[in-house]
């Protein structure tokens, strides 16, 4: 297998793994068949279109490659046809979702590179082509983006991405950066599910967020 068939074959793999979890948010949410395709669809490949458009890749490789579309497509039905079947095994599915995660990180952050970013811009083309999907997804169904209160999810693609620029900076070559990259982000996701790791948050504020705003008293306020 050359290097050019072993990022197709990750690339697909991720997407369907990807389409997989939007099916099941749709599924979650009760949605028609219309609706888990279209969550299973842009979960799958949401991430590569923002990247590519960013990157002036006009039009995206999705739309030039229609299998990607496909390959979401049978994942969506895959779920809405087996979901009580597959719900029981959901936690394997997370597990999936990080080597997804990780797959779509390291190609991502490659093809950033590629275009010559630098090591913000690699990092930003990697996260984003991991967990843009996710956000679209999100989005859809009115929920805030996982990645912004989930755990360690946006942050490990974004170690793996910028390990997998260092690998390109010491010309390591293709193939290494994308197993390091896809080694460290799957490592990183898996441990902080095992372990519960995330990020800190803002603590011991004199009141929840949603209220504090009215319970300011402003000097310049004028009273009736």
């Amino acid at each position: 297998m050359t290097g050019t068939d072993l990022i197709i074959a990750l690339d697909l793999f991720g997407t369907f793994v990807f389409a997989i979890t939007g099916a099941f948010r749709g599924v979650r949410h009760e949605l028609d068949i219309l609706g888990v395709l279209v969550l299973s669809v842009f979960t799958g490949v949401g991430g590569g279109i923002l990247r590519d458009m960013i990157l002036g890749v006009v039009p995206p490789a999705v739309f030039t490659h229609e299998v990607y579309f496909l390959v979401c497509l049978a994942g969506g039905l895959l779920v809405f046809f087996s979901a009580t079947h597959i719900a029981p095994w959901w936690n394997l599915v997370k597990v999936f979702d990080a080597v997804g995660l990780g797959i779509f990180a390291a190609l991502g952050a490659l093809k950033g590179y590629e275009y010559g970013l630098g090591p913000i811009g690699v990092v930003m083309m990697g996260t984003m082509t991991a967990v843009g999907g996710g956000v679209i997804r999100d989005i859809l169904v009115r929920e805030i983006p996982a990645v912004l209160t989930s755990d360690f999810y946006a942050t490990a693609a974004a170690l793996g991405a910028l390990s997998l620029w260092g690998c390109e900076a010491a010309d390591l070559g293709n193939e290494a950066s994308l197993l390091v990259c896809a080694g460290l982000t799957i490592g990183l996701r898996l441990v902080a599910m095992t372990l519960k790791i995330g990020l800190p948050r803002v603590k011991n504020l004199p009141a929840p967020p949603a209220v504090l705003p009215r319970k300011l008293n402003f000097p310049w306020k004028r009273r009736k």
